[in-house]
């Protein structure tokens, strides 16, 4: 069983920074796309960055200019590194990839606040 482990969570002052990680428990290869989303309270899932094995990245417009999603596929980790972290940001963060025969598979989450 493929396995997403998320860490890096935790609270920050509005302005700050936070490095998400997550660990997958097999190649990063493995996956035609890994990604992140996330879960604000009240509101729906929506991804926030993702790239692909092929292709750009892609990031959603609230992000842009503040998230870098990056892999490395030495330790199997996917990052996320988020600066000038607004309230709005708050919200749970999902990993979560899709295998070579379209399987998808989550995280379980890790709790961002951004709050003074």
């Amino acid at each position: 069983q493929v396995q997403l482990v998320e860490s890096g969570g935790g609270l920050v002052q509005p302005g700050g920074s936070l490095r998400l990680s997550c660990t997958a428990s097999t190649t990063l290869f493995s996956f035609r796309s890994l990604g992140w989303s996330r879960q604000a309270p009240g509101k729906q899932r929506e991804l926030v960055a993702q790239s692909p094995q092929t292709g750009s990245r892609y990031y959603a417009e609230s992000v842009k200019g503040r998230f870098t999603i990056s892999r490395d596929n030495v330790k199997n980790t996917i990052d996320l590194q988020m600066n000038n972290l607004q309230p709005e940001d708050t919200g749970v963060y999902y990993c979560n990839g899709r295998d070579g025969v379209n399987r998808e598979y989550w995280g379980q989450g890790t709790q961002v606040t951004v709050s003074s």
